[in-house]
């Protein structure tokens, strides 16, 4: 039989000159001493093991130490720790390192064991500390490009160069290789827009051969359509970098517990949206059109959302990018009924060749994914991708990117396997035995291996300096390193707006930081997981209030149980799961528990009275065996009550209330769900649709369910619920409790229903953003002013009453002494006594008062005993306001109500003109900035009364003019908006005076003729009008619109445009047309 170790790497070879051997392969019995060891190479492979004897290589002594591994390599290797020291001659290892390794083991009985030997250790001693400061990819000098790939175990390494299409046959240039383990070329301006690969020549061990490996750059900024090749490009060149992007600043959220967040899939946001143009259905320039799904997220700004978090986006590995590759279901899904079978199936039957996915299948870390590309060849998705970043900071919103460093989509020789063909067995983690590990469902990345962390704090700088993105969130983030967290955090903080054009401390960093797989409880190093990364400012999601909202957790058999949310003893629905009454209720109150703690912002130090009458800290109130408080600032935490993985809200309520729910009390439930999030001291996070009763037809997993399953409806027509049976794959074991569920036509909201629950969830956000009380932004302060009256032995059961009294310590609002906030998830009115806050003035907030919801205007408070009566399923938010010295009293600064986008629907649903996207090969001009004439001072207009003026009449396509404008809300962002056919410029916050002075650039793309410039406020709904002619780019006659040469100022007509007046205090409803 083989000898024990065979076909495996059992040896790690740690440092140049040590090796780790595996006690399990010691003889039984053996001691150490009385073994002999040898390392044997091959260069281009073939070593083989017969009768005791290597033939095919050369042997090197390894002498046993009897000291043991010293305690910097355990303490980097804790998995090794009690593994046998093997010293090791490490003079000739990087030469060793470009062949075949094995260890031979032997005794007085001959050969024992006989394995391969695992290398990122010895890699990283030698190469790590000199690679650290390597410019990876292209870098550009005085327009030239430089090329790195860092392949220190290659053999050889060429840049295959392709400068006209990648038929043909490319150039080969030999690359150099550095001391550092990388491989260089230098070439010329020429090069730029060329197509190119890597021919690395490399032992694979899984071959046993030396392979030439022919490989896109890891590092790769632009490809070829469906990433075949990498392309030659320059990020600062300005034929990339639309205007639209460039020239509007992204909004300012002032601290991360400020962050309202939606969680929203590029695809998803606009491929059934009949609005936006069929071509840009899906993709990126989609978020620049004037569409229902962009009125949508203006109505949510406006409200006071503010980060939209994209997920992946970075080049993917499933979807093919040319649209007529796309598969699409062979059957008419809409004809089938609401629980039948057959959607899945032909979902499924298309679903690895159709347009959609997720996107957890990392390819490339550094470009964009082609497939939401309109053009997604070379540098045409770069700047489409940007189009879409200036347009949604132009919307008000910051945009947070998802990453996904913890695996790839392949490893080995696969095709979409890059980094491992570059240097085989070093990126992935690997097993004790040498087999890669995928507990993460795919090829697990070894982030704690140095030159994979710096791939990842590469990648996330790259983002945030050339894409000015705001915030990103790491998918596993336990299956990273703190380490690797504190690196990206400090490779961000070093970018500033002098230097980089972003400030990076401002960037905001979360992630899931979820304890399992071959790295949990620290067992290769110390975790990026929930409770390990106090003081650092880095969140991570927190199951504990998504749990205690929803009832029970998203991997349970039966879907029934109940939580506070979801009518958790107050409303059974029936089924046995949930127990006995007394268990129920027990179960209801530690539920509320967690709901207190986790508006607290789930702080460990943080204490009030629980439910068995203790009075305990987050840190001793238990959340399924472990501590439910694990944060020692609010900013650690992210509350959240649904998003992408498992069930939406919307359907997690359906499965749990009972069936007989009527649909107004099922949007409650909805409301009063995404009310502990709201309303949390934490970021605040929404799945996107979540507040337009999103359904994915009970879907659990829906990454791969099509755009059948996953697809927005912005109208509200179509919530998504009733598509059928979701794919058996993941669902399968569930379909007896969703059939009848599914079968039910009162479960399917209206459009009409999905408003109101839109427009109650729009009351949250104004809430929210109307007090910082809901945002104190410190432990100290939560502490301080955060009680939970009612808690304890007796607290009603659904109820969580919360003050906020801003009386005590430093002065949060100047405009409240305090905010209570009463949770009534039952299904009866309740009145509640906190007889600490007898003789306070409250009153229902403004925003509920004038709000959209009637129930919650009952709410009702008496003074004199400290009373407050709550409708049922409603969430009451009442404000004391701060007595100012005997003068007027100050009103909450709630956010004003949006109304109506005041751009006219337009005529036609395929307009020409595209969004301010150019293509590298016709890039927008950049004019020489000779500074415009102003407009003659204008005079002061009155609040309300928007005016506009332009310094030009007429411009060129491709050219830019200065507008001022006036009468909308201070701090507003004020988009500038290109008509007939709507042409999102540029975005500015209106100043301290309710003005705007800002540049726009008209699109090269513009048709010649008669347009009208557009400004709008977001927040205040307000807008003005210009007259503005569009001059082709080369007419002679156009000189004076250029900006180079005289210019007569226009100042146009400053009326309101027909209807602003209504418009102003109207409600938008989705999919409304301005």
């Amino acid at each position: 039989p083989p000898l024990p170790g065979t076909g495996q790497q059992r040896a790690h070879w740690v440092t140049r000159d040590t090796l780790a051997w595996p006690r399990d392969l010691l003889p039984t019995g053996a001691d150490p001493a009385d073994l002999t060891w040898s390392l044997f190479h091959a260069p281009t492979g073939g070593l083989a093991l017969t009768d005791g004897v290597v033939s095919g290589g050369d042997g090197l002594p390894l002498t046993y130490d009897p000291a043991g591994l010293p305690a910097a390599v355990t303490d980097e290797f804790p998995a090794l720790t009690g593994y046998v020291a093997l010293s090791v001659d490490g003079d000739a290892a990087a030469d060793l390192l470009t062949g075949q390794l094995s260890v031979l083991q032997s005794g007085d009985d001959g050969a024992s064991a006989w394995t391969g030997v695992q290398v990122p250790g010895v890699i990283d001693d030698l190469y790590a500390q000199a690679a650290d400061d390597a410019d990876l990819g292209i870098t550009w000098h005085g327009g030239d490009p430089t090329f790195a790939l860092w392949a220190p175990t290659a053999k050889d390494v060429d840049l295959l160069l392709w400068t006209a299409g990648t038929s043909g046959e490319p150039q080969r240039v030999q690359a150099e290789r550095s001391a550092d383990g990388v491989w260089r070329v230098t070439g010329d301006d020429a090069w730029k827009g060329a197509a190119y690969r890597y021919d690395v020549s490399v032992y694979v061990p899984a071959t046993d051969e030396v392979e030439h490996n022919v490989v896109t750059d890891p590092y790769s900024v632009a490809l070829t359509t469906n990433s075949t090749h990498s392309v030659v490009i320059d990020l600062d060149d300005p034929s990339t970098q639309p205007a639209l992007w460039a020239d509007t600043r992204a909004p300012l959220v002032e601290k991360a517990v400020d962050r309202t967040i939606y969680e929203l899939h590029v695809r998803d946001f606009s491929i059934k949206d009949t609005t936006v143009p069929a071509d840009e259905r899906g993709t990126y320039l989609a978020f620049a059109r004037d569409s229902a799904g962009t009125r949508h997220l203006r109505e949510l700004a406006a409200a006071g959302l503010n980060t939209v978090h994209l997920l992946p986006t970075f080049d993917i590995a499933t979807i093919a990018e040319k649209k007529a590759d796309q598969a699409t279901p062979d059957c008419d899904l809409a004809s089938y009924g609401p629980a039948a079978t057959e959607q899945q199936a032909c979902v499924a039957a298309v679903a690895d060749r159709d347009g959609f996915n997720w996107g957890y299948d990392p390819f490339h870390y550094q470009a964009p994914e082609g497939s939401y590309a309109v053009d997604p060849e070379g540098a045409s998705r770069v700047s489409e991708f940007r189009t879409m970043v200036g347009a949604l900071h132009a919307t008000g919103l910051q945009v947070v990117l998802d990453e996904v460093f913890n695996h790839t989509s392949a490893s080995g020789q696969a095709d979409t396997s890059v980094l491992d063909k570059v240097v085989p067995g070093y990126y992935h983690r690997l097993n004790a035995v040498g087999g890669i590990e995928t507990s993460t469902c795919c090829q697990n990345v070894a982030t704690e291996h140095a030159l994979a962390g710096k791939l990842m704090v590469d990648s996330v700088v790259l983002w945030a300096k050339q894409y000015k993105v705001d915030g990103f969130r790491f998918d596993l983030m336990g299956h990273h390193s703190k380490q690797n967290l504190l690196d990206v955090r400090a490779a961000l903080d070093e970018l500033t707006l002098a230097k980089d054009g972003v400030d990076g401390k401002k960037i905001y960093l979360y992630g899931e930081g979820w304890n399992f797989g071959e790295v949990a409880n620290n067992a290769l190093f110390t975790q990026a997981t929930q409770g390990q990364l106090g003081g650092t400012g880095i969140g991570t999601f927190s199951d504990r209030l998504r749990d205690a909202v929803r009832g029970g957790g998203p991997f349970d058999e039966n879907p029934r149980v109940q939580g506070f949310g979801s009518g958790g003893y107050t409303d059974p629905n029936g089924d046995a799961v949930n127990g006995t009454q007394a268990e129920q209720l027990t179960r209801a109150q530690h539920d509320a528990d967690l709901v207190r703690l986790g508006l607290a912002g789930n702080l460990k130090d943080y204490a009030f009275t629980t439910s068995d009458g203790q009075t305990r800290t987050g840190s001793q109130i238990d959340y399924n065996g472990q501590p439910a408080g694990y944060a020692d600032e609010p900013d650690e935490v992210i509350t959240y009550v649904d998003a992408h993985d498992n069930e939406t809200l919307w359907d997690s309520l359906t499965m749990k209330l009972p069936q007989a729910t009527t649909m107004s009390d099922r949007i409650r439930m909805n409301t009063l769900s995404l009310a502990t999030t709201a309303l949390a001291q934490t970021p605040s996070f929404w799945h996107a649709g979540a507040d337009m009763l999103r359904s994915k037809s009970l879907d659990r997993n829906s990454y791969n369910s099509g755009d059948w399953f996953n697809a927005i409806d912005w109208t509200g027509a179509d919530n998504g619920f009733g598509h059928g049976l979701p794919p058996a794959a993941d669902n399968e074991a569930k379909w007896p409790y969703q059939k009848p569920l599914l079968e039910d036509a009162a479960l399917k909201p209206t459009a009409a229903q999905v408003a109101t629950a839109s427009d109650q969830a729009l009351d949250l956000l104004r809430a929210r953003s109307s007090s910082r009380l809901f945002r104190l932004g410190s432990a100290a302060a939560i502490e301080q002013k955060v009680t939970f009256p009612g808690s304890g032995t007796d607290a009603a059961p659904g109820v969580v009453v919360m003050s906020i009294d801003d009386t005590v310590g430093t002065d949060a609002d100047p405009a409240l002494d305090g905010a209570l906030v009463v949770f009534n998830a039952g299904t009866n009115a309740v009145t509640q006594e906190v007889p600490a806050l007898a003789g306070r003035a409250y009153a229902l907030s403004p925003v509920q008062a004038e709000g959209s919801d009637a129930v919650v205007r009952a709410t009702t408070w008496d003074a004199g005993s400290g009373t407050v009566t709550v409708p049922a399923r409603t969430v009451a938010v009442l404000v004391e306001e701060q007595d100012d010295d005997g003068g007027p009293d100050p009103t909450p600064t709630a956010t004003p109500t949006p109304t109506a986008t005041p751009t006219p629907k337009p005529t036609h649903p395929h307009p020409t003109p595209k969004p301010t996207h150019t293509k590298p090969g016709h890039p927008t001009p950049k004019p020489t900035h000779t500074k415009h004439p102003k407009p003659t001072p204008k005079p002061t207009h009155k609040p309300g009364k928007p005016h506009l003026s332009l310094s030009l009449g007429s411009v060129r396509a491709g050219g830019t003019l200065h507008v001022e404008g006036g009468g909308f809300t201070p701090g507003e962002r004020v988009q500038v908006w290109l008509h007939s056919e709507p042409v999102l410029l540029v975005a500015a916050d209106a100043d301290a005076s309710g003005e705007l002075d800002v540049e726009a650039t008209i699109p090269v793309s513009t048709p010649v003729g008669a347009h009208r410039l557009v400004v709008t406020g977001l927040s205040s709904g307000l807008s003005a009008q210009a007259p503005l002619r569009v001059l082709a780019a080369d007419d002679p006659d156009a000189l004076g619109a250029t900006g180079f040469g005289p210019v007569i100022g226009v100042v146009a007509a400053l009326a309101l445009l027909t209807g602003a007046v209504a418009l102003v205090v109207a409600r938008r409803r989705p999919g409304s047309i301005g």
